[in-house]
């Protein structure tokens, strides 16, 4: 692949072993004696290549002027566009030999849900505009099937590059002769390189409308498999396979993207389901996501022990290891075991990232996953990164409040614990300043986490956070700690997270009400604690899964 990248020089791009180049889209073709030349030249740039160097590379068979380096250089010039007087590509060391000047390009990394990369042979071919035409049309129609928000490109003689962000790619081939057109088509998934669907084009040279109505039948094809897949990407966790698609996709993202009170409610009718089918994958991760909503629906004066935290965290843990395998063809439900991984943080941290990734390169990039994906950037620090995904979910119109209020809490607890504050403030506002407006407690949660630790809570707030006394107080650093901090490897970032609603339940209730285990997990002591900014003492976090409760902490 490298040396494939090596050989884009500008506006020529030359096959990795020189059999034919192109420039502004015509092809250019090479005697043997000019490849072997060009092989030795562009593999060894910047480098002095004597003549004797350069007639060892050139084919034996030839005749006398095909020897002549000089009169191969010069031929090759020709045909490159280049000029000995101010070159770009060789250039003469006189009474010496030649050196390869021009810097290979890096093609940029690509960014989009298709790319069509279509191959065409060295040879030219009068059919070479129709075949450019088709490309052009299987670009547009599928782009036009697959409705806004989903970038398809063409990029000619594509190949993978680890930088690429792409969902699917259409790879298609031409080779004329014999006054034929051959074409095939192949739609892979990426990054798995997954085959999804294969085409077999039938053109008729003489038949113009032939590339119009095949262009049409590969498009529709290509719309259809994908559609596939986002239905495909959508089942599971109690959604109907009946309902329509358009249906299907937000309610998929509801049950992952939000703490889903349906959860909540759920437990008794799936504990049933779980009884009656017991080896159900499906049934066991909705059984662990009511588990995860009993823990997030409590808030943070519930008054949830460590120690039954603890249980039911390992519950889940058990219970996703165990169905894994059974659910490794369907996207919905491993984003919905990287999303409990993730929760409980049991150094399933890889794991978790590895069920994403795999099945965000399925899913047709719906928002089910942008929450997931951001998450698992944000437990590593990579919180530019974080944030992209939950501006994706923002930007989409067709979420629901609930699903926009999820994305845009989750940005700033990202902002918070990357230490922008002005990202921060301006997220901040956005967020309150919705049309479908924060619940209160929230609105509190977020507020007491963002205020600067130097100054007062407003008075509302202040009064909220004092109402709830010391065991409260206690509960809300518990809650927001377990929920949005205990993720992050960085104890740094934890400790951003962590340290503005530790300075104002400090302020109002003393140090007493705020668990060891938190200032220990964020490198702070009981003693001579600051939450004011400064440097906290380094200590390592005590394994809190053998608390008994919140006061034995």
């Amino acid at each position: 692949m490298d040396k494939a990248l090596d050989l884009r020089f500008g506006d020529l791009f030359l096959d990795e072993t020189c059999l034919f180049g192109r420039r502004n889209g015509l092809v250019i073709q090479f005697t043997r004696n000019e490849r072997a030349l060009l092989l030795a030249l562009t593999r060894n740039p910047q480098r002095l290549m004597r003549r004797g160097r350069l007639l060892d590379e050139v084919a034996s068979e030839s005749d006398v002027s095909d020897r002549n380096i000089d009169f191969l250089v010069n031929r090759l010039r020709t045909k490159l566009g280049d000029n000995a007087k101010s070159p770009k590509y060789i250039a003469t060391q006189y009474g010496e030999g030649y050196v390869w000047i021009a810097a290979p390009v890096r093609p940029a990394p690509i960014d989009a849900f298709l790319v069509i990369g279509p191959a065409f042979g060295p040879q030219e071919h009068p059919t070479s505009e129709q075949a450019s035409s088709l490309v052009d049309q299987l670009r547009d129609k599928i782009a036009a099937g697959l409705g806004s928000g989903r970038r398809v490109v063409v990029v000619e003689n594509w190949s993978p590059a680890a930088a690429d962000k792409l969902r699917y790619v259409l790879q298609t081939s031409f080779l004329a002769g014999n006054g034929q057109l051959d074409c095939a088509a192949t739609l892979r998934e990426m990054p798995s390189r997954r085959i999804v669907k294969a085409f077999r084009l039938h053109l008729d040279i003489a038949d113009a409308a032939s590339f119009t109505s095949e262009a049409t039948r590969v498009a529709n094809g290509v719309i259809d498999a994908l559609s596939q897949a986002m239905i495909d990407a959508s089942t599971g966790l109690g959604i109907s396979a009946d309902e329509p698609l358009e249906m299907r996709l937000p309610k998929a993202s509801s049950a992952l993207s939000t703490s889903n009170p349906a959860w909540l409610a759920s437990g008794e009718q799936l504990g049933k389901a779980r009884e009656q089918d017991p080896q159900n994958a499906d049934i066991a991760l909705q059984w662990c996501l009511h588990l995860f909503a009993r823990l997030i629906l409590i808030g943070p004066t519930g008054g949830i022990s460590l120690e039954e935290r603890y249980r039911i965290e390992s519950e889940i843990d058990a219970t996703v290891l165990e169905c894994l395998p059974a659910i490794e063809t369907n996207p919905l439900l491993m984003l919905a075991a990287a999303k409990l991984l993730y929760f409980i943080n049991r150094g399933q941290l890889d794991l978790a990232e590895d069920l994403a990734e795999r099945a965000f390169a399925r899913t047709a990039d719906f928002a089910a996953a942008l929450p997931i994906m951001g998450q698992l950037r944000y437990a590593r620090g990579r919180f530019d990164e974080a944030v992209g995904f939950f501006d994706r979910g923002i930007a989409m119109a067709e979420l629901g409040p609930a699903l926009h209020l999820h994305m845009r809490v989750l940005k700033c607890i990202a902002l918070l614990a990357a230490g922008d504050r002005a990202a921060l403030d301006a997220a901040a506002v956005d967020t309150a300043n919705m049309d479908a407006p924060c619940p209160p407690e929230i609105a509190l949660m977020i507020g007491w986490m963002i205020a600067p630790v130097d100054r007062a809570l407003p008075p509302a707030s202040a009064q909220a956070l004092a109402a709830l006394g010391p065991t409260g107080a206690a509960g809300a650093i518990e809650y927001v700690y377990f929920t949005s901090a205990r993720h992050l490897v960085s104890e740094h970032a934890r400790a951003n997270v962590m340290r503005g609603l530790i300075a104002h339940v400090t302020r109002l209730h003393g140090e007493q009400a705020v668990p060891a285990f938190v200032l220990a997990s964020i490198g702070f002591s009981r003693r001579g604690q600051n939450m004011m900014g400064s440097a906290p003492r380094r200590r390592p976090a005590p394994d809190v899964r053998v608390r008994k409760n919140t006061a034995e902490a």
